[in-house]
């Protein structure tokens, strides 16, 4: 029997990749998908049809952030467009405590149907600075569920996995076309729009790791 596993799906890039890595381990994934009130809802969509194609089970949890302090969540602030980005400065999309929230909710859901692992998208190179995408927040937060949580105490705890951490974009999205991940049904521009803006700081590193692994980002090809 495969082991279970929850992934944090956003219908982006890097979650779509690791979902399919998820697969690829041998793990039976089910997604959990996090509306949280994001600018816009296109991207869970997407997540919704990605978990439909890879026929895992998917769960869209609907939570809110009242207080906002976030460009993603108050749409009178504006958006960063950086055409460069600087790890070091934390930009207004950041969402005070997001992967907190989320990984509390994944950890909840693994414990009730006996997953032993939550797999997360989280990338500490080629990303906005963001101080919980960072290998020593998900150390931190391990120690946190080994102690106060059932399967933690009883010597069960539930393993947090972050595959892509340490990788740069370009090598995600070449990680991805051996996964075949379906690049084409991902969305990651914070926009809402038809298409994507290209201007956003997550567009920018998306177009700048396609680039990198010299293949056309298949979202572009259907502007």
């Amino acid at each position: 029997m495969k082991n279970k596993a929850i992934v944090l799906l956003s219908g982006g890039l890097d979650s779509t990749t690791v979902l399919y890595y998820a697969k690829a381990k041998r793990f039976q994934p089910y997604a959990l998908i996090v509306d949280y009130g994001q600018r816009h809802r296109k991207e869970i969509k997407h997540a919704a049809k990605i978990a439909r194609l890879l026929k895992c089970p998917s769960h869209v949890v609907r939570i809110a952030f009242p207080w906002q302090g976030s460009s993603l969540l108050d749409k009178r602030i504006k958006l960063p467009y950086h055409t460069t980005i600087d790890p070091h400065k934390i930009p207004s999309t950041y969402v005070p405590g997001r992967n907190i929230v989320f990984l509390s909710f994944a950890v909840s859901y693994a414990e009730a149907v006996g997953a032993t692992g939550v797999f997360i998208g989280a990338n500490a190179i080629d990303y906005s600075g963001y101080p919980d995408c960072r290998p020593e927040f998900f150390r931190a937060y391990e120690t946190t569920i080994q102690r106060g949580m059932k399967s933690g105490v009883q010597g069960k705890a539930i393993k947090i996995y972050t595959p892509l951490i340490r990788k740069t974009k370009t090598q995600i999205i070449r990680l991805g076309r051996q996964l075949n991940v379906p690049f084409e049904l991902t969305w990651s521009c914070y926009q809402g729009g038809r298409i994507p803006c290209g201007r956003c700081d997550s567009c920018v590193l998306r177009r700048k790791g396609f680039e990198g692994a010299g293949v056309v980002d298949p979202v572009e090809m259907k502007k």
